[in-house]
């Protein structure tokens, strides 16, 4: 089984956005793939109980009141932490874990909040040790604005691998209300977007 954790503390930064999407994007390759919640939210697992029984399947596991062993026969699982994590439960997620996403948009806000986290962060043993590989993804992205430049000199500053971008579209927020995601739809605008997650995936087959 592979897992990977999408992390940031910083609430709106579209960690479960992405991690609804990469699990149906692995549900929808075949992949035996569950999703675990660690946010009382619920939020991806509300999202699943909003999925038509004709989308490719997912598990949903309930992880707000602590870590559980995924069931077996799971190949992917895919971590959606909750905002405002302690770091020592952080540390927990991240020994789960076989790779670490880390969503940052391109805001003042967040790029201080994320420089915040990852001092911490890096200072995690698995990490420290490169034991647990880690990325940075752009997320929510507008070519050519001053955010974005930001943001691309703030990437230079990091240790993380930069896995590219993901450009603020309206249909990730259009196809959730059904709970779907980008991978479940054949379309030609889902097709388009589809490939902004092509070094994503790369990132956790090769190094997860």
């Amino acid at each position: 089984m592979k897992s990977v954790l999408i992390v940031n503390p910083k609430g709106g930064c579209g960690k479960t956005t992405i991690a609804t999407n990469l699990a149906a994007a692995f549900a929808n390759w075949g992949l035996s793939t569950a999703l675990a919640d660690t946010d009382r939210q619920h939020s991806s697992l509300d999202w699943l109980v909003g999925r038509p029984d004709t989308a490719a399947p997912i598990r949903g596991l309930d992880w707000s009141k602590g870590i559980k062993k995924p069931p077996k026969g799971i190949t992917r699982l895919v971590i959606d932490s909750s905002a405002s994590l302690r770091m020592n439960e952080v540390r927990e997620l991240v020994r789960t874990a076989d790779a670490v996403i880390i969503p940052v948009l391109p805001s003042v806000f967040d790029l201080r909040a994320t420089t915040a986290f990852l001092k911490n962060f890096t200072d995690l043993k698995p990490i420290r040790k490169h034991k647990k590989p880690f990325a940075l993804v752009r997320n929510r992205s507008r070519f050519g604005s001053r955010a974005v430049k930001r943001l691309d000199g703030f990437m230079v500053g990091t240790d993380a691998v930069d896995i590219g971008w993901l450009t603020d579209r309206s249909l990730y927020n259009e196809v959730a209300w059904m709970g779907l995601g980008v991978f479940d739809l054949r379309t030609k605008p889902a097709l388009a977007i589809q490939q902004d997650w092509i070094p994503i995936v790369r990132f956790i087959e090769n190094e997860g």
